[in-house]
This record gives structure tokens, sequence and C-alpha cells, in this order.
């Protein structure tokens, strides 16, 4: 005897699907919004800004950006988890998310289990600066002197627990040296302190140096990728400096509320490669040291669980406390 419970249990999953086949197939049909989870003007959000523009071409609808600010990028999260999982809501994350999951003890959010990855849209390395009267010309030199000097030298970062900070504790760790990270409020302070010689290297990203890097006023004695930036290139890796096995690259990218349809998912990282790879975000992202690519969700996914790792080993090592 036919079992009627199976019947409609098999047609209701038939309706779901062809549901759902037709909604990717007509999506988008109304504007989408993409959450910035920081205020307005930043790299990050000028960059989500051009390749808004280039899925509104694409794609025929508004792609709008939607600011919210507030509890270091927790009010934007929060606001993207519980939107609908349609693909009407994104949300611009970044590797930033991956320190705070292995930093504080309990977020509202888990950027692993409750978002879906749709692509990176930027990646990008730290310099290591100094100023250009130091006696430092090599991340050689730096190790060589804080080996010989244990306790000596000054390493200066932004806040304590941001990625340039553990950037530095990482470094530290990794080479196996005794140094004071001395982490100031923002990046104009740790600018002046470079020039001023209170610390003998910095690390930071080189949009927040790139004036006096231009200027000359500030040496770049490495990068932090794997490769070498390609509006450096004869800068050389932290790698080819004498530190192996040292990598560090940060990323922006787009995700969604983790149940939206795959094949939503796949059409967006579609767009957001041809957004990528247009002239003028390419040009804007050299200029301001990113390398604008796309990533496969899948392989974003895997970037975050391995950097969620790092992280949280790095933080464990460095001794900072959870918060």
């Amino acid at each position: 005897m036919l079992d009627i419970r199976k019947c409609m249990l098999a047609l209701a999953l038939v309706l779901t699907a062809a549901a759902t086949q037709a909604c990717a197939d007509t999506y988008p049909s109304k504007p989408v919004r993409i959450i910035v989870p920081y205020g307005a003007g930043g790299i990050a959000d000028v960059t989500m800004r051009m390749v808004a523009q280039h899925l509104s071409q694409d794609l025929h609808q508004q792609f709008i950006i939607d600011n919210r600010p507030g509890a270091g990028g927790v009010v934007g999260m929060q606001a993207a988890k519980d939107a609908p999982p349609d693909g009407y809501t994104l949300v611009m994350v970044g590797g930033g998310l991956t320190i705070a999951k292995a930093l504080f003890k309990s977020l509202p959010y888990n950027i692993e289990a409750d978002f879906t990855p749709i692509s990176t849209t930027a990646s990008y390395g730290l310099v290591i600066a100094t100023r250009p009267a130091s006696a430092y010309k090599s991340i050689n030199d730096v190790i060589a002197a804080a080996k010989a000097n244990p306790g000596k030298l000054n390493f200066g970062t932004i806040n304590a627990g941001s990625a340039q900070n553990l950037s530095a504790e990482l470094f530290r760790t990794m080479a196996g040296i005794d140094v004071t990270i001395i982490p100031y409020k923002t990046t104009p302070e740790l600018a002046n302190a470079v020039l001023r010689g209170d610390v003998d290297v910095a690390f930071e990203y080189y949009v927040g140096f790139q004036s006096p890097i231009v200027n000359n006023q500030m040496t770049v004695l490495a990068t932090t990728g794997r490769e070498r930036a390609s509006n450096l290139p004869n800068v050389p890796t932290v790698i080819e400096g004498g530190l192996a096995g040292y990598e560090v690259t940060s990323w922006n990218g787009l995700a969604v509320p983790a149940t939206t349809p795959a094949d939503i998912v796949a059409l967006l990282n579609r767009a957001v490669d041809a957004a990528l790879k247009s002239p003028d975000v390419q040009k804007f992202s050299h200029d301001a040291g990113m390398d604008a690519r796309s990533m496969a969700s899948e392989e974003l996914r895997n970037r975050i669980k391995s950097d969620v790792a790092k992280w949280t080993l790095a933080i464990a090592k460095a001794g900072i406390q959870k918060r």
C-alpha cells in the first residue's frame, strides 16, 4: 500500500527545490543591501562601494551600502545574522572577525557557523617600517639586534589585540626574541612614534603609512605576505628576509546568512569576480597596497577556519587574556 506520508514528503521536497530554483533564476528581483559593519569613509568601505557599483550594473539591481558601525563590528554582524537568508542582505566580512573569534570568550554571532562566505574582495599584508636614519636596514638586522640586546628593542603597533599587534606578537614568538611591543591608540600616533625614534620598527597596513612612505619619511624593511606586494616590488617579504614560515595577510570579503541558497551564492561569487577584474577596482586596490582577487566560497570558508586557528594559537603563545 502506498505510504501517503512519504508521498507528501517527496512532493514537498520537489516543490521546495522548484521554488528555490525559481528564486535563483530570477535573483535579484529587488534592491540588495550590503551591510558594512564599520563607518563610512574607510578603505574597506570605499572598496566595497566600488564593488557594489559594479554589482548594480552587472546584475541590474541596486546594491546599496548600509553602514552599521558599533561595538567593533558586532552591531552590523548581528543585523546580518538575523536577516532572511534570501540573498537580499550581504555583509562585509574580514580577517579582523577571525581575530575576534579567537580573542573574545563569546560573541552574539559565529563567523564560521552563521554565515556562508561568497568571496574575498581584497587581501593585503602589512609593512614593517622604520625611519630612514635607523641602523636597521633589513629584517635580519632587527632580529640580530634583538638577540644581541634582549629587551632593548621596541616594536610599535596599534591597539592590543588588533591584527597589527598580533602580527608583531607572532613575529616575536617565531623569531624567538625578547622585545617590548608598544600599542598606540591610533595610526597617526604610531607614525609619529616611528618618526621620533620612540619605536625601532612598526607593524601597520600600507595605507596607514602611505603618506610618510611615499614622501620618504619611512623606510619599509619588509612586507608580511607570502609574495612581494605589487606596489612595493623592491621590498622583500619577511620570509625572504630570513624568518621562515612567517606570513600574515588580512582580507575583506562578502558573506550571506548561512542557509542562503547555493545557486545565489554561486551567482554572487561570479559577479564579485567580474567586479574585481574591472580596471578601476584594480587600480584603486593596487595604489592602496591591496590585491583585489576573488576566492571560491569553500576556499574562503577554509581560510576563515585556518585564520581562527592561527590567531587562537598566537594569542595563547603571547599570553593575551581572552576578553
